[in-house]
């Protein structure tokens, strides 16, 4: 049975995923694994390369930028996830972003980790930038509507070490320690084929960002449960894609809506829903009004 099928979705990072891709043929090769590139119509030559340098690679050439939920489906979808009941699935999937590295034994140590327990749904493992810092955003709390309103007055910036305040990127806690939590990072997010078969698939309402917290909790809605798994440290470049894309800093925050309108807006006291509204319109602005006037 193949232990893992890897999707990775790009959009103009042609070098980064050359080198995401060597990485992974650097990896344990007692990994069985199948790997899809999923191309968001990129204009760089990023399908061609993969093509003459990765030939064993398999390569999906999305004619439009769907975003980043759909061609992540299309690439489970490949592997045979979201469809009928299958023994041919592999035991894992991984959502890979195209601009990380990941160490020859990354692989092969997470796989040993979730199946050392058969209730983890979801891992990811921790995610470092050039400089050396931590990406907060590998280990997570939901956006609750009180989460996120100490991220939105800048209380959670203020007092990073509060574990009031600083819940959401969990800053309150050492980077090194095994952490059980609400969500990893789509950058490196690997699934266990029974939980995406209980959930489903992304939900493509999130064109980007979201789409792995909404994930995250609908899988431990369905009884998983999600790690943070330090012991794997994996290069994160962070927003090689996205800061190519002026779209992307809306969607962040129509992303928030959309999560916050989905799981919590139905039970949150009136003022307090009008709080969380309000945050949003100072930080999406005008072009996000007319969700947010659905959301009254």
């Amino acid at each position: 049975m193949l232990d893992l099928g890897i999707v990775i979705v790009n959009w103009n990072t042609r070098d980064l995923l050359r080198e995401c891709l060597k990485s992974l043929e650097a990896g344990d090769a007692s990994v069985q694994r199948r790997i899809i590139v999923v191309d968001n119509a990129s204009d760089d030559g990023s399908v061609a390369m993969v093509r003459a340098e990765f030939p064993s690679i398999e390569v999906i050439a999305n004619p439009t930028n769907g975003g980043f939920s759909q061609a992540n489906n299309l690439g489970l979808k490949a592997l045979g996830f979201g469809g009928a009941a299958s023994d041919n699935l592999p035991r894992y999937a991984l959502l890979l972003n195209p601009d990380t590295i990941v160490p020859p034994d990354g692989l092969r140590n997470m796989l040993d980790r979730m199946d050392a327990d058969p209730r983890l749904g979801i891992a990811g493992p921790r995610l470092v930038m050039p400089d050396g810092k931590l990406d907060l955003a590998c280990r997570r709390s939901f956006p609750t509507p009180e989460v996120s309103l100490w991220r939105m007055t800048g209380l959670s910036k203020l007092f990073p070490k509060s574990k009031l305040f600083g819940r959401y990127n969990m800053t309150y806690l050492d980077e090194h320690l095994e952490t059980e939590v609400d969500c990893v990072v789509g950058a490196f997010m690997m699934v266990r084929r029974e939980a995406i078969q209980q959930a489903g698939l992304l939900d493509e309402t999130f064109w980007m960002y979201g789409e792995d917290i909404d994930w995250a909790f609908r899988i431990k809605q369905a009884g998983w449960k999600v790690l943070y798994y330090p012991r794997v440290t994996v290069l994160h470049v962070k927003r090689a894609a996205s800061r190519q894309n002026p779209r992307t800093r809306l969607e962040f925050q129509r992303a928030s809506l959309i999560f916050y309108r989905k799981h919590y807006a139905a039970t949150t006291p009136r003022l307090l829903h009008l709080a969380v509204l309000l945050g949003l319109l100072l930080k999406g602005g005008r072009p996000l009004w007319n969700d947010l006037r659905r959301s009254m």
